[in-house]
């Protein structure tokens, strides 16, 4: 009996139909972290716009090696193929197509996307990259039928070197994204979320400089104001950097990396009165810019204090999920969100349950919010699994690297709503010191459950965090709130406590009295209540309401919900407001109009 090997060598037409193994060759190199670039500053060669595009249901792609395939017209060919290069439907690029096509609203599987573009081959040393805002779930590059490398994790940014594969003239992109569900990924397949799939964030080349900046981590300290810079290669010799107002010298770089404190004292950066700098830094030939305001962060106890002031959390949860665009978000949508918190009095929001655009943290730079980024590691991740880790892992730095110089970014969030196992306990703790490793400027957290049995505040993963998370639902999936009142009691934890989620459905136009699940008023009176008992709990710090939108999820199916979680303070439209938007808004002014800052 041949092997598929064998079978392949010898031409076989048909070889492929008999081959399972066919990702193996496609898994490596693995696009990680490790390959991420600075890209403040940076000019790129935007690849948005058409893209012709199939879906693969059966995995040919990989099968029938389709990025192999020339460009000749069908009514060239000698021997029929079952692709040709997908010219006869096309799709645009950043989208999801999920909400491109009615017949593709639910598609799970694999699809291929593919274009010529125009370029250079790079000279002088120089490098090109190709760089993806982001690919749900996980993404394959072929560049002039060259396999360049795969990543996993569909909502963070990654980069491949295309400096040796690219050509002068017209090159073919092709890229394969699968959004399946899988037991083993992050997040797994059980969800409370709708499943979009496609390139959903900006792709684009970069040519840079064969020394470059790859990491330029700015920020406050005690001491004044600390700057790591990493190169991509160990290169000694002076960086330039300047902070227009503030600081402007040279910086020594020993073997491409340096850790310096430069003695100035800025302005705070405060969501009353949002200060940022403009920072540029070089090295040799190559200059990267950004806009950086400085804040301190810290817990004191039970209390968080934002550059020294007592802090308490006015926030909402806020899902990537848009009617029309799906995961997709642009400036429009996004300064949309920040005005609808500004509405509420809020100042903090939750980003659930991954990294949301890169936009988002810079556009809540400029408007003073503050924020909660976290990572999918939600409900039954596998943990006991090495691959699920390093897939977490690789997600979080991903993620912190990508926003670490925003100062709105105030938490790191590791996970959401998990059980308290053994298992969970070593994958969480672990994560949590990377992020402090990675990062220390910042607190961490994560959205806990509590002892049932004691009815208490007693996860054992806040032993590893800073601020405790608390997710639950009295008054809603939980009658009444005499159990709130009983946990928040028994509970004595020695960390800040934020309410991370608390809220129930509502559907819009729907009135009757407050006791009428789903009902207009029924929400108001939740969302009162849970703000009044909080209010007067000495160790929360916060809460952060579930949601400030309805969105799409295929768990709920009752006839008021019809595939759409109805929590949002606002309508799906993103317009239409519910009783339970004012009432929020008007506890959060009984309550703290006084808090500081604001």
């Amino acid at each position: 009996m041949k092997t598929i090997s064998q079978l392949e060598d010898s031409l076989d037409p048909y070889w492929h139909l008999h081959e399972e193994d066919f990702e193996a060759p496609f898994m490596e190199p693995l696009l990680t972290a490790q390959n991420l670039i600075f890209m403040g500053g940076r000019d790129v060669q935007t690849l948005n716009g058409e893209w012709r595009f199939t879906i693969d249901p059966m995995r040919e792609g990989l099968r029938q090696r389709w990025f192999e395939n020339d460009s000749q017209p069908i009514e060239n060919w000698t021997i029929p193929r079952d692709y040709d290069d997908g010219a006869w439907q096309t799709t645009h690029v950043p989208s999801c197509w999920t909400t491109e096509r009615a017949e593709w609203h639910r598609y799970e599987g694999a699809a291929w996307y593919s274009r010529m573009f125009v370029t250079e081959q790079p000279t002088g040393g120089e490098q090109l990259f190709l760089r993806v805002g982001a690919a749900n779930e996980r993404a394959r590059i072929f560049l002039n039928g060259h396999f360049c490398g795969l990543h996993i994790g569909g909502s963070t940014p990654f980069f491949v070197d295309v400096t040796h594969h690219v050509i002068s003239g017209e090159n073919l992109i092709m890229i394969e994204v699968d959004n399946s569900r899988r037991a083993d990924a992050v997040p797994m397949y059980h969800t409370d979320w709708f499943n979009h799939g496609g390139l959903y964030r900006d792709v684009e080349l970069v040519k840079l400089p064969k020394l470059h900046i790859t990491k330029f981590f700015i920020r406050l300290t005690a001491d004044g104001i600390r700057v790591d810079l990493t190169l991509s290669a160990p290169q000694s010799g002076v960086a330039k950097i300047n902070i227009v107002g503030l600081y402007s010298g040279d910086i020594d770089v020993i073997k491409g990396n340096v850790s310096v404190t430069l003695a100035a004292e800025p302005k705070f950066w405060a969501p009353n009165d949002p200060k940022l700098y403009d920072v540029s830094v070089s090295f040799d030939k190559d200059i990267v810019r950004d806009r950086v305001g400085f804040r301190h962060i810290e817990r004191r106890g039970t209390s968080l204090f934002l550059n020294g002031i007592p802090l308490w959390l006015r926030g909402i949860g806020v899902h990537e999920e848009d009617k029309e665009q799906g995961k997709c978000s642009n400036e429009v949508d996004i300064r949309r969100r920040f005005k609808h918190l500004r509405e509420l009095g809020a100042n903090i929001a939750r980003l659930s349950h991954y990294p949301h655009h890169e936009r988002v943290a810079e556009i809540a730079d400029e408007m003073g919010i503050l924020l909660w980024e976290e990572i999918p590691v939600y409900w039954a991740i596998q943990f006991d699994r090495k691959s699920t880790f390093e897939n977490a892992k690789n997600q979080l730095l991903e993620m912190i690297r990508r926003d670490t110089n925003r100062a709105s970014v105030i938490l790191w969030g590791v996970g959401n709503e998990n059980a308290d196992t053994d298992e969970r306990l070593s994958f969480m703790r672990r994560l949590a010191e990377t992020a402090r490793q990675e990062d220390p400027s910042r607190l961490i957290t994560a959205a806990c459950l509590i002892n049932r049995e004691k009815f208490q505040i007693e996860d054992r993963l806040t032993a590893y965090l800073d601020v405790i998370g608390l997710n639950q639902y009295f008054g809603w999936y939980e009658p009444g709130f005499e159990g709130l009142e009983k946990l928040l009691k028994s509970s004595k934890p020695d960390k800040p406590v934020i309410i991370s989620e608390t809220g129930a459905d509502a559907l819009t136009g729907l009135h009757g009295p407050d006791t009428q699940l789903f009902t207009e008023e029924y929400q108001a009176a939740v969302l009162t209540r849970q703000i009044d008992i909080a209010a007067q709990t000495d160790y929360i710090v916060g809460t952060s309401i579930w949601i400030l939108y309805d969105f799409r999820t295929d768990r709920r199916q009752t006839r008021h919900q019809r595939g759409w979680n109805l929590k949002g303070v606002i309508a799906a439209d993103k317009n239409t407001k519910k009783l339970g938007f004012s009432a929020l808004a008007r506890a959060y002014q009984i309550h703290f109009k006084d808090a500081k800052p604001d």
